[in-house]
């Protein structure tokens, strides 16, 4: 007998979990309601009411929102449930284990699961949201360990020949995921040693993640909230240049924080970098990277 659709939809009303779930994967994503309405073709209005629960989703919407979350509708509606009751009891036990708990799970399962035993070549991925200092401590790092740095936006906005955000306006989400899973896997292939500084929403997509997870050494730049927004704000965006924008963008932060917060738990290591100084943390980095037996740095050259 195949697996039934998700067992919450026995005790709540379908409208409602569909809602909740198309919204924490729109934060997941770090889309506003508004970019999600844009790219799916939906009004803002109805877009809203989905969210809400209210009212009866089509087949169309239900296909339109899935493509514009690069995600298939049986994915949207099955909750990644649909390898059966023992993938989805497993989902379910890591959804409530704690942060540091999962970390220990992830080395377990790379020690006894994992292919190659867990053995890695020289790469290294950061990880986490824009303003966590991938791109400044990656660089440094690199430096430091003799090894090229590379960051995947820059190979994404070469791949694409525009902006990343004419990339986000010409091919939506759907389109932006499509080309950061091609440049990675370019690096993979151009790359046994690397220190890559990665976008903030590539936790996102399962596969990819798998990817990243299995082929890199992985650390999360942790940061609180505020931090994330005052080094955005020292980029001098030009997005959220006026208090309203500012208002969303600190909202948008705190969603896309607390919506991939166990995603950004499964990197190898975490390293909070609230209020450090850079020299402290890349100390504090190398630290980390240093005790992995593979990884011992060199001098850097004067170059």
């Amino acid at each position: 007998m195949p697996p039934r659709t998700p067992a919450v939809t026995d005790t709540v009303d379908p409208g409602a979990w569909l809602g909740r779930r198309i919204r924490a994967v729109r934060a997941a994503r770090a889309m506003t309601m508004k970019q999600l309405a844009q790219q799916s073709g939906i009004s803002l209005p109805y877009l809203s009411r989905v969210e809400k629960g209210e009212g009866n989703i089509s087949i169309a919407v239900l296909y339109k929102l899935a493509g514009a979350l690069n995600m298939s509708p049986d994915t949207l509606l099955t909750d990644n449930l649909r390898y059966g009751p023992d993938y989805a009891l497993i989902v379910e036990m890591l959804k409530r284990q704690p942060p540091e708990r999962l970390s220990k799970i992830r080395q377990w399962l790379v020690e006894h699961v994992a292919d190659e035993g867990g053995h890695r070549p020289r790469r290294i991925a950061l990880i986490g949201l824009r303003g966590a200092g991938k791109s400044t401590l990656g660089s440094l790092l690199a430096r430091k360990l003799s090894l090229p740095f590379v960051e995947l936006d820059k190979q994404i906005e070469q791949e694409a020949g525009v902006a990343l955000d004419l990339i986000f306006s010409i091919y939506g989400q759907a389109g932006y995921r499509r080309l950061e899973r091609l440049c990675l896997d370019r690096i993979l292939a151009d790359y046994h040693d690397v220190v890559l500084a990665t976008g903030g929403g590539i936790v996102v997509e399962p596969a990819t993640y798998e990817l990243l997870l299995h082929s890199f050494h992985t650390v999360w730049l942790q940061a609180e909230p505020e931090e994330h927004f005052r080094r955005v704000m020292a980029q001098h965006d030009a997005r959220i240049a006026t208090p309203q924008l500012r208002d969303e963008a600190m909202a948008n932060i705190e969603d896309a924080l607390n919506a991939r917060r166990k995603l950004y738990s499964l990197a190898h290591h975490h390293l909070e970098t609230t209020g450090q100084p850079i020299d402290v943390l890349l100390d504090r980095l190398v630290q980390l990277i240093q005790a992995q037996q593979s990884f011992t740095a060199e001098p850097a050259s004067a170059a």
